[in-house]
């Protein structure tokens, strides 16, 4: 592709593009990203912030006068209108799976003319899931897994960490839930249903705040729970997981691997 024609001034609105760009060696390209970015943890000290999840600061963005914009999900929806009637172009990706987080990848890598980084990156990527899945199965037991997304009101985990639980070696309690692509679909009506389901571990990440073991384990008739029972109640921050980009199939997956893991040794 004729390199006058790729994006040079890129605004990111969520951290998943930004991580992104900067493995493929293209982060000269952001002029602007959102407040909530933590990886890589120099884009913070380099890139003006313009935007939160679900805001953004619309005169901002445009002083940058950027080419392109990356937003994700039908919650920025508002924010990429404004641009786009701004005369912005805007990319918004949709993806809520592992194989839609691989594909926004190579989109990414295409649209800023680096398909081979693009595809090296996703092989290595890949290749590091298969290398924890082939782990699992030497588990001696598949613990059963509650992933708790929000806690006010119960959510259960979206698709791409229901995927990353059974890569792990868990088993989703709630993984019918999973495919709902809003949070609103993933609602837990019923907290004594996680009671009936009798998850062996409960891993909480709170999109914006601390997770609070003691808080969930004081929760009414939970402390039959196999895993409150037994302590096995853990955090990973949402920043590792819950962003759907690399660090999700790496950090994120490698602490899902390691707690399913000792709890699956500690019962051998």
């Amino acid at each position: 592709m004729n390199p006058k024609l790729l994006p040079e001034r890129i605004v990111c609105l969520t951290e998943e593009t930004t991580e992104t760009l900067y493995l493929l060696g293209e982060e000269h390209r952001i002029v602007g990203i959102s407040g909530f970015t933590v990886r890589p943890p120099r884009a913070r000290k380099e890139k003006p912030k313009v935007s939160a999840f679900t805001s953004a600061k619309i005169d901002k963005i445009l002083d940058l006068q950027p080419d392109l914009v990356l937003g994700f999900s039908n919650l920025q929806a508002d924010i990429a209108r404004d641009l786009i009637k701004a005369g912005i172009t805007v990319h918004v990706f949709n993806h809520r799976s592992v194989d839609g987080i691989l594909a926004m990848i190579r989109t990414l890598g295409a649209l800023v003319g680096v398909e081979d980084k693009a595809r090296a990156l996703i092989d290595s990527l890949s290749a590091h899931m298969e290398t924890v899945r082939r782990g699992a199965e030497s588990l001696p037991v598949r613990p059963r897994v509650y992933f708790e997304e929000w806690d006010q009101p119960l959510i259960s985990g979206i698709l791409w960490v229901s995927e990353l639980i059974a890569l792990a070696g868990g088993e989703n309690v709630f993984a019918e839930f999973a495919a709902q692509p809003l949070a609103g679909g993933r609602i837990i009506q019923d907290p004594h249903e996680v009671v009936r389901r009798a998850p062996d571990i409960i891993v909480g990440s709170w999109c914006g705040k601390k997770f609070r073991p003691e808080q969930v384990a004081a929760r009414a008739g939970w402390e039959t729970i196999p895993a409150v029972r037994d302590g096995e109640l853990h955090e990973i921050k949402s920043s590792d997981i819950l962003q759907p980009g690399p660090a999700a199939l790496t950090d994120g997956l490698d602490q899902l691997a390691g707690i399913v893991r000792r709890w699956a040794e500690n019962r051998a």
